[in-house]
């Protein structure tokens, strides 16, 4: 008999008022971007103070729509095309899911790119801050993931398996989006913190490199014991669609950081 932990079963939802529901997803955007917003605040009175920390007031708002928009319009054509050809409004149903990370990576991209341009300042003076607060929303991201029973683990017998809910073949599986939320989330986060405390906020583009590097291997690795999406599976030499999307973040990560060594 194979040993599993129980799996806690929260269900997705908070609580509810007539039509209306708090789920454990929304409150996690939430959070995300307020405790975000707070700690960019924070890192913005470290030196070099390239941009004031009320900038990060207004870029709040940009991030929101950037991640909800990119995280959307990401997953349509990454992982359901042919769903949402077939009904293109499906694309407004938030409620019923569906956010890529690498589309909500884009929105914000674009939307740091419109704000820096608007505030006269270097593209990578923005990110850099950003990109230390993001692991925050990540972490509270995946957690929302596991509590919803969603984007679990391949098959297997370690003991701390879990059968989940959702899971038609209720096989123990790997609670993938708690390795997720340690690796994306706890390690990520502590690791660009150290970088900062090591001032990194002056060799521009350091941080932006360290979190696309950070990401995409964290990504990398959790995807060998991650449940390939149904509809997608296993896709070229044996690699997943999150698999090839963090590859080029990888890529990018390093020359981000070689690129600030060779200006600093």
């Amino acid at each position: 008999m194979i040993l599993t932990l129980p799996y806690p079963d929260i269900g997705p939802v908070i609580f509810e008022i007539g039509p209306l529901a708090l789920r454990w997803y929304s409150l996690a955007y939430i959070v995300g971007l307020l405790a975000g917003w707070r700690y960019c605040r924070r890192l913005a009175l470290r030196p070099p103070q390239r941009l004031e920390p009320l900038a990060y007031d207004d870029f709040l708002l940009w991030a929101t729509l950037g991640v909800v928009l990119g995280g959307r319009l990401g997953y349509v054509p990454f992982y359901k095309p042919a769903v949402y050809l077939a009904d293109p409004l499906q694309i407004l149903y938030v409620w019923q899911g569906g956010m890529s990370f690498h589309g909500g990576l884009l929105g914000v991209l674009v939307a740091m790119w419109l704000f820096a341009r608007r505030r006269g300042v270097g593209f990578f003076v923005l990110s850099d801050v950003i990109a230390c607060a993001a692991p925050i929303g990540l972490f509270l991201g995946r957690l929302a993931n596991f509590v919803n029973g969603e984007l679990y683990g391949r098959a297997t017998d370690v003991p701390w398996a879990m059968v989940f809910p959702a899971d038609r073949d209720a096989l123990p599986r790997h609670p993938s989006q708690l390795y997720e939320a340690g690796l994306e989330g706890l390690v990520l986060f502590v690791v660009l913190y150290a970088l900062v405390r090591r001032g990194a906020l002056e060799r521009t583009g350091t941080l932006s490199g360290a979190f696309m590097i950070g990401y995409g291997l964290a990504r990398l690795a959790v995807e060998f014991v991650r449940q390939p999406d149904e509809h997608l599976g296993v896709l070229a030499a044996g690699a997943t669609m999150g698999q090839w999307l963090s590859v080029p973040m990888v890529l990018i990560g390093l020359w981000l950081i070689v690129r600030a060594r060779r200006a600093s």
